[in-house]
Formats: structure tokens, sequence, C-alpha cells
């Protein structure tokens, strides 16, 4: 008769922490703290989502360079982070929006400015990621994902 083992038990430990219920706002927290620390580079779980996320950031000049790796069994992002003369960060503040618990929905005409549009705002949209801006221009709303300034 198998032995009752509790759920977290130790052999269960290693799946539960490999679990990530906000895959994004997990992203965000992983620059931020490696931008806290004056890291050069980051490592991330690879996902579609996170490579447009970070398509966008390298588009708006908030990072240096990014690139997905594919050295283990789990594909992995890389994220060159970005820093002026003076080792302060190009990303002052990134903050997500939208959670799994409580999404937020914006329309056209809602859309979010940041900081006076110093900053900017990533939405998912029916016709992908873009900025706030970009959506205003094509005339679409979506989910609000984050914010970065």
């Amino acid at each position: 008769m198998p032995q009752w083992r509790h759920p977290a038990s130790r052999d269960n430990f290693q799946l539960l922490k490999n679990m990530i219920t906000d895959p994004i706002a997990d992203m965000l927290t992983r620059i931020r703290n490696a931008q806290a620390v004056k890291k050069l580079e980051v490592l991330i779980p690879f996902s579609i989502l996170k490579f447009e996320i970070a398509k966008i950031l390298k588009h708006e000049d908030y990072i240096a360079e990014f690139e997905k790796i594919e050295e283990d069994k789990f594909p992995q992002l890389k994220i060159i982070l970005k820093y002026n003369e003076n080792k302060a960060s190009a990303i002052s503040n990134i903050k997500r929006i939208s959670k799994p618990g409580r999404r937020i929905y914006v329309s056209k005409n809602k859309i979010p400015r940041v900081l006076n549009n110093l900053g900017l705002v990533i939405i998912s949209t029916s016709q992908g990621l873009m900025t706030g801006n970009e959506a205003k221009r094509k005339g679409v709303g979506g989910e609000v994902l984050c914010e970065i300034w």
C-alpha cells in the first residue's frame, strides 16, 4: 500500500518550484531585480509572449539586446540590460497592470498615458502586442499588460 505524502513534500517541491502562475510578472520581476543589482544580463524561461515584450522593449530603447537561447532542454530568453554612463538603468520602473486575478481591458479611447507619454504601456490586442501609442494609431483596444518608464 503506497504511503501518503503531503503535497508540499520534498519530492513535489521541485515540481511546485517550476510552476509560475503569472509568467509576465515573473519576467518583469526578474528584469527589475537584475537592474537593482546592476547585472548586465538576465535569463528568463522562453515564451513567444515574453519574446514579443522583449521586442517592444528593444524597439523603444529600454533594453540593449535580447535573444533566444536553446542550450538546455528548456529554451531561455537572454535579455541584455541597458545602462547610461552614470550606471543608471534605462528602465526607472516596470509595473504589471493586468493580473490573472484582475484583468484590465481598455477601449481605443481609454488607453492610458504613462508619465505624460514619457513612458509606455504595452497592450495585448487582437492584432498582437503593441505599445499604447501604436494601438491608438491603429484604433484598437485590448488588455493592458504593463507600463514602463
